[in-house]
């Protein structure tokens, strides 16, 4: 967090490409051009850059009074799926004096570049902002080699580019690029893979992302790559499965699988309101399941052996995943804090419309399950898994 002296030399200080300030307090399409363009760090700083909201061209402060609102749109720029992958920012407020506040983006530069806003990579050249050219997202791309930090943006040694399902690949390019790029099509079919991070031109293979998202087997190279489904009568795992099945393949074609096993497996019934009023009520919200499975999808640890464990038995659900809680989660934050052992994979899932907004998958199914009449799940973590317990609807 800047200090006030610091925030007062940055204010004086000439544009630059780490610093960038506006007036302008409803701007979302320009502070989020900002944002990831200083994700991008292109070049290579590796220091903050940051967007000043309240001070005006020559410096001074604009006599704005930061609001609380003001500082949770900026804050909802991290959140709302159209930078990805997801910046790390950090929104504070400092006071200049009695009459002039300063809203401060700090924008951390981004491990997985290139970073795009709305399906286009933004740079700072100097003061201003620009699309990047393909040379450009190239550097980026290439940069990552040496940056990488997550799993899911790792090469797969033992597969090629006849792995990847390019179909897929090419349906999925047309939700998270700008048709203007698209367009330009200048790009070789590996540069395409790695622009959206499923293709490492240092190693000449596709990442950890790009066989799980695309490839025609991923479980030949990510062995616990599958969700084991079991549907039982009872409430044992020694009961025999009325329905079984272990679900492989693209991540769109699993996620597509679960979501009609959630449709199929709810039931509903008549619940009595008042006198002869009835309302049709469901044992399970079908939204709060698919939230919390798409969730363990999102978030387990996909070095290991283990599969996503979807059991659903007689008067409860239980989803349990690899990989404990990550990063700055803890139980006590669950709700509150959002940390992404897989940022690629999170991406996708947002493109394809099966997350609305990151960060807030299970608060929203604790919420819909309060609201039809189910208990609160039940959640257990080790340092090895991820544990809920789902209970069905009086």
């Amino acid at each position: 967090m800047l200090t006030l002296e610091e925030l007062r030399e940055l204010m004086m200080d000439l544009e630059s490409d780490r610093i960038e300030r506006t007036t302008a307090i409803n701007d979302t399409d320009k502070f989020s051009k900002a944002v990831c363009a200083f994700a991008n760090d292109y070049p290579d700083h590796n220091q903050p850059g940051y967007l000043l909201i309240g001070v005006n061209d020559n410096g001074t402060p604009a006599a704005l009074q930061v609001t609380d609102r003001l500082l949770q749109n900026l804050g909802a720029l991290r959140s709302d799926g159209n930078i990805l992958p997801i910046p790390a920012i950090s929104v504070y407020k400092i006071h200049i004096d009695d009459s002039s506040q300063v809203a401060v983006v700090e924008v951390r530069p981004s491990d997985l570049p290139p970073v795009r806003y709305k399906g286009q990579v933004w740079l700072r050249v100097g003061p201003r902002k620009a699309i990047a050219s393909e040379q450009e997202e190239r550097v980026l791309s290439e940069r990552r080699a040496r940056l990488i930090t997550t799993f899911d943006a790792r090469p797969v040694k033992e597969a090629n580019i006849t792995d990847i399902s390019m179909r897929l690949f090419d349906e999925y390019r047309l939700q998270t690029v700008s048709p203007e790029i698209i367009a330009a099509n200048n790009r070789t079919t590996e540069e395409k893979l790695a622009s959206l991070r499923c293709f490492d031109l240092k190693s000449g293979t596709p990442t950890v992302a790009g066989i799980l998202l695309f490839g025609d087997n991923p479980r030949y190279f990510l062995p616990g790559a599958y969700v084991q489904f079991l549907r039982l009568p009872g409430n044992s795992l020694t009961d025999r499965p009325i329905d079984q099945a272990e679900i492989s393949g693209d991540l769109s074609t699993v996620l597509h699988e679960l979501v009609e096993r959630i449709r199929v497996n709810i039931t509903t019934g008549l619940e009595p309101v008042s006198g002869l009023r009835e309302r049709v009520a469901p044992d399970y919200p079908e939204v709060a399941v698919r939230e919390l499975l798409l969730n363990a999808i999102m978030h387990r640890d996909y070095q290991s052996t283990a599969p996503v464990h979807f059991y659903w038995y007689a008067d409860h659900i239980e989803i349990q995943n690899s990989g404990g809680l990550y990063g700055e989660v803890t139980m006590e934050t669950l709700t509150k804090v959002s940390s992404y052992r897989n940022p690629i994979i999170a991406e996708c899932m947002k493109a394809l419309g099966y997350v609305n907004r990151y960060g807030y998958g299970i608060q929203r199914a604790k919420s819909l399950l309060e609201q039809n009449g189910n208990p609160q799940p039940a959640f257990e973590a080790t340092d090895k898994y991820f544990h809920v317990t789902i209970y069905k609807g009086v």
